[in-house]
């Protein structure tokens, strides 16, 4: 078997990207998306019409019509995801939302009824809202009506330990960005797949979660190498790049030893994370908040280049 197989039978793999072509080459498990991926779609030709279909839609509906058709763009390619693979997809709340708890709600509420509208019922999306407090506090609710989440942006033990007080399905802990911010402070550029500061972190929150017996899933996200993938084979999702997969696909070594869910008990905290402890242990981390707020801003951004797209094509 090839080291993409191999990986498939210790975790789930996830596609990351709005590809839907990527997705039926690569048999992953689930997709998800973010604004990033859906402004790189919206360019393909092949996706022309979803632009045009969703502004049109859009129009009929008056209001705002870029917003809506935005929306409805990433439920198009959304629905279309789920006729290719078995399990889920994420779908992702406008980032400009970050530190808006109702105002992140209402727009998550309004994705579901919009894709059960189309035909697709709540237990096969995730919402994607980022990992600030305001956005794992939406969660919280939302996963109280039904509606799962998946908790993006997400750098530091603090993020995870209020996701997982918070009953959040799903969370996302970056790998790539973490190791991108430890090259660029410390000049150095010889970390391994064992000292991958990226690494280290998600195995952190993984055995963090296994311990405790919390049933939120780690899916670890944003990789540079295939050595990092291997690094954390065993978590129970890995969302990976096309890039990435075929690297993996075209690979017919043995797969490294990776992660074990096989930890020591270890009792939950008495007390919950309060929001202000949360706050005041994400702005102690300097690589969590600077890679949060920077993929906020990323994010805002190709969203922001995406509803221009919508302009033009109107």
């Amino acid at each position: 078997m090839n080291k993409l197989e191999q990986l498939k039978q210790r975790s789930l793999v996830v596609a990351d990207t709005g590809d839907i072509e990527a997705i039926r080459r690569y048999h992953p498990q689930d997709a998800t998306t973010n604004p990033s991926l859906l402004y790189k779609a919206a360019q393909l030709p092949q996706y022309q019409q979803y632009l045009k279909d969703s502004l049109n839609w859009a129009e009929k509906r008056g209001g705002d019509v870029i917003a809506d058709a935005s929306m409805k763009l990433a439920v198009a390619i959304g629905r279309e995801i789920l006729q290719i693979v078995p399990g889920l997809v994420s779908t992702e709340v406008d980032a400009r939302l970050s530190f808006d708890t109702r105002a992140s709600i209402e727009y998550a509420r309004k994705l579901i009824t919009m894709y059960e509208e189309a035909g697709i019922g709540r237990e096969r999306v995730l919402i994607k809202l980022a990992s600030t407090w305001e956005g794992i506090t939406a969660a919280s609710v939302l996963e109280r009506e039904g509606i799962h989440c998946n908790l993006t942006l997400l750098f530091s033990q603090c993020q995870a330990v209020a996701c997982a007080e918070a009953g959040v399905t799903l969370i996302s802990p970056f790998v790539g960005r973490i190791l991108d911010w430890y090259k660029a402070s410390t000049g150095r550029d010889d970390y391994t797949a064992q000292s991958d500061p990226g690494v280290l972190s998600v195995t952190s929150i993984f055995e963090y979660y296994k311990s405790r017996g919390y049933p939120t899933i780690v899916m670890g996200a944003s990789f540079r190498n295939t050595g990092e993938i291997e690094a954390l084979a065993g978590c129970d999702k890995l969302t990976i790049s096309p890039q990435l997969l075929q690297e993996l696909q075209d690979d017919d070594g043995e797969l490294a030893s990776g992660l074990s869910s096989d930890v020591e008990s270890q009792p939950r905290p008495a007390v919950p994370l309060s929001e202000a402890e949360f706050r005041y242990q994400l702005n102690a981390d300097a690589m969590a908040t600077e890679k949060l707020a920077e993929g906020i801003r990323n994010f805002v951004a190709d969203q922001l280049k995406l509803e221009e797209l919508l302009q033009k094509a109107r």
